[in-house]
């Protein structure tokens, strides 16, 4: 089985940062994209940011560029992100997902983790 478990989340004032966790099992890291998504209350879900193994491209959204940073440890199967000056819009439930691109639908998703910042 495929499971994604995302940690990390927690609550931080304005400026402050976090770094989330996302440990992939069942699947070769090398061969596929992994991302992290949000969603804010009442707002559907966004793209924060995305590697993909094949050529190690990166994405990110506008609201995420100079401020966070995913990066990956291959040994430890595990993606990070890295969000520094954290804003009160930042608040969201995160997850991690995995397809074979980055530009391509999400087929396996982690459970969430809660990012709150504090104005």
């Amino acid at each position: 089985d495929v499971q994604l478990q995302a940690s990390g989340g927690g609550l931080v004032q304005t400026g402050g940062s976090l770094r989330l966790s996302c440990e992939v099992s069942g699947l070769t890291f090398d061969s596929y994209a992994i991302g992290w998504f949000r969603q804010a209350p009442g707002k559907g879900r966004e793209g924060v940011a995305c590697i993909n193994r094949s050529d190690g491209r990166l994405y990110y959204a506008p609201s995420a560029k100079g401020r966070f940073t995913i990066s990956y440890d291959s040994a430890k199967n595990t993606v990070y992100l890295r969000m520094n000056s954290l804003k009160p819009e930042d608040t969201a439930v995160y997850y991690c997902a995995t397809r074979p691109l980055c530009t391509q639908t999400p087929h396996y998703w982690g459970q969430g983790t809660q990012v709150t910042v504090s104005s």
